[in-house]
């Protein structure tokens, strides 16, 4: 269960309205009215160029804020590993080592390529009904993926809950991913649950859109 209390916020519903007026104006809901949102047909959108509004909302609103920009890599002492950019660990499938660089721009592509090819369309097919959950859910569970893991994310007791449809209950669920090394670490557990001054905390955003 959650450490804190789990609520809706006024920054996390905007946030998520701009989001959703984006995806009208990029032609995602348009591509799917009045058809029934499928696995299926979210690849073949992808592949038209037409980037799914959780990416959009879990790129802009969690993993860029919590991940931070780092242009060189540095040492992880948590997960004893390198990264670099937005939290990347591997560049063309091999491990981040010392001395790496990149600008920013560099960054920001990477992450939007991996955060939809390696945590996106893995959560669309290997979780039975994430395309039709509330965006806030999907891009929680995104974001979460591509903090802890697509494999743990995939597996765990908030894409069950997902499936049943019962979304407030895993908005908290995930809230379980709060440790490092064993032990619970505060700045996971702001991430996982009302994020703090500046930035909105996934179980926040979670919650909002339902």
């Amino acid at each position: 269960m959650p450490i804190n209390k789990i609520r809706s916020s006024s920054r996390a519903k905007a946030a998520i309205a701009a989001v959703i007026l984006s995806a009208s104006a990029s032609g995602w809901l348009a591509f799917f009215s009045p058809e029934r949102i499928t696995p299926a047909s979210v690849h073949t959108a992808i592949e038209q160029g037409i980037t799914p509004p959780a990416v959009e909302l879990a790129v802009n609103k969690l993993i860029i804020p919590w991940e931070g920009l780092v242009l060189q890599s540095h040492w992880d002492s948590f997960a004893k590993i390198w990264d670099i950019c937005y939290g990347e660990t591997r560049i063309n499938g091999k491990p981040v080592t010392a001395g790496m660089s990149f600008t920013p721009a560099e960054c920001l592509a990477m992450l939007k390529v991996r955060i939809i090819n390696d945590y996106y369309l893995p959560l669309v097919d290997g979780v039975k009904g994430y395309v039709e959950a509330p965006v806030s859910v999907q891009a929680s569970l995104l974001s979460g993926a591509y903090n802890f893991g697509v494999f743990a994310a995939k597996r765990s007791t908030a894409a069950r809950l997902t499936t049943a449809g019962k979304f407030r209950q895993a908005c908290e669920a995930q809230t379980a991913f709060n440790r490092a090394g064993g032990r619970i670490v505060n700045g996971l557990v702001l991430r996982r649950e009302m994020g703090d001054k500046q930035r909105l905390g996934e179980a926040e955003l979670c919650v909002s859109g339902l």
